[in-house]
């Protein structure tokens, strides 16, 4: 699709929902929503995204800019036979669906993001920004790195994802309170996320090795592809600049955690924390529902970490079919 060969998983039958994976994830992440979905009478469907696990790995840095991801959405939905489709988007995931949103509103007759708000037109705050707000520390600035963060990585998948997958969950043992992620200096990002003792009662070995199984398929390269994502955060703003003013026309929904450490993060203006745009104390009216004036209640997981739907599948679940319910209801 789009040039580049997709893996999908789905099931159900019925309106499209297609459910866009984040960093470093896959169609797996959503394991816990296609029986919700198929139950409600929905068809559900998430791909693993360019770059990512079973999916092709374009060579190309600049394969990965947010225009290539939404054409990828926008191929995927004409692919399955339909005309339109509601995307739900984690992580890396959500600034696909928010911008999909924004520019083909034609296509996706709604749209939700979870811990990722719409930071538009660009998706994400560029590096030159957050190397000034945070230091050349910053997670990032440290994936900018062509090899150095793919290496450490990819040394041993399984271990990378143990600790990823707790160390950013509620359930970290070692902080409570959200914060920025930066890593000190001659450290490395797993240097950051010890290794549990145990895991988190949503979390299995089973789970951890299905996420090797699918990246190990791309050898040293396992997680270049997830990280050429971040490598495009400051061409996604030059490319998506005339866009700037433009907000999402259609029903929207956030759902975040309030340990995720994505709630500590500063907007583009350098202001307060993202928390503050969906509080309604955005700067320069920056808020979500000045972004998506049709955004429902803004759902917030009191304990919740980075990993929102794998976390808390039960909450998730409701706030979407609620969410679901609603725009069909309204017939969107």
């Amino acid at each position: 699709m789009n040039g580049v060969r997709l893996h999908i998983a789905e099931q159900g039958q019925g309106p499209l929902v297609l459910l866009l994976h984040g960093w470093p994830e896959s169609w797996y992440s959503w394991r816990h929503q296609f029986g919700a979905l198929a139950a409600a009478g929905y068809r559900g469907v998430a791909p693993d995204q360019r770059g990512y696990a079973r999916s092709e790995q374009p060579p190309d840095v600049s394969s990965y800019t947010l225009l290539h991801l939404v054409g990828d959405v926008i191929a995927l939905i004409e692919e399955l036979g339909e005309e339109r489709a509601v995307v739900v988007g984690h992580d890396w995931g959500a600034p696909v669906a928010w911008t999909a949103a924004m520019l083909r509103p034609d296509k996706i007759r709604a749209v939700a993001g979870l811990s990722i708000p719409p930071i538009l037109p660009g998706g994400m705050v560029p590096p030159s920004i957050t190397r000034t707000q945070y230091g050349q520390g910053f997670y990032q600035i440290y994936f900018q790195q062509p090899g150095v963060a793919d290496a450490e990585l990819a040394k041993d998948i399984p271990d990378s994802f143990r600790r990823l997958l707790v160390g950013a969950s509620g359930d970290n043992p070692l902080g409570r309170e959200p914060r920025p992620l930066v890593i000190p200096d001659g450290l490395g990002l797993l240097d950051t996320m010890p290794e549990s003792p145990a895991l988190p009662a949503w979390l299995t070995e089973e789970d951890i090795q299905v996420y090797a199984d699918d990246y190990s398929l791309h050898g040293a390269q396992a997680f270049t592809g997830a990280f050429n994502w971040y490598r495009n955060i400051e061409r996604n703003n030059e490319l998506l600049a005339p866009f700037r003013g433009r907000g999402i026309d259609v029903p929207a929904l956030y759902v975040v955690g309030d340990r995720d450490m994505v709630t500590a993060l500063r907007g583009p203006e350098g202001g307060g924390p993202l928390s503050d745009l969906f509080r309604g104390q955005g700067e320069s009216g920056n808020t979500l529902s000045a972004l998506a004036p049709r955004l429902h209640d803004p759902v917030v997981l009191t304990g919740c970490g980075h990993w929102t739907q794998q976390e808390r599948p039960a909450e998730v679940n409701a706030a979407l079919l609620d969410f679901l319910a609603r725009i069909d209801g309204s017939n969107v």
